[in-house]
């Protein structure tokens, strides 16, 4: 499975999200650290959801971490987070 499938389906599980966007920016960081050629190593989320509005950010980064799991984030060498108000 897609590791972008994969987070989609991870985080509806989670959060059940008003907004969910996925972004892959492998693209942009061809060659550089991290760079594993698969082209699945680079992402941002965007998320709006009632059960992270009401947390600190450094809470909302460890809930979205801990629904994607140490499985997947093993596979993802960046992850970026904006979460919606």
């Amino acid at each position: 499975m897609l590791v972008e499938n994969e987070m989609k389906s991870k985080l509806e599980a989670a959060f059940a999200p008003e907004v969910l966007e996925i972004r892959n920016d492998s693209s942009k960081h061809a060659g550089h650290a991290g760079d594993d050629g698969s082209g699945e190593s680079h992402f941002h989320i965007t998320i709006r959801a009632e059960g992270l509005s009401d947390q600190s950010r450094i809470a909302r980064h460890r809930a979205v971490h801990a629904a994607l799991g140490p499985e997947l984030l093993a596979r993802v060498h960046a992850l970026g987070l904006s979460v919606l108000d």
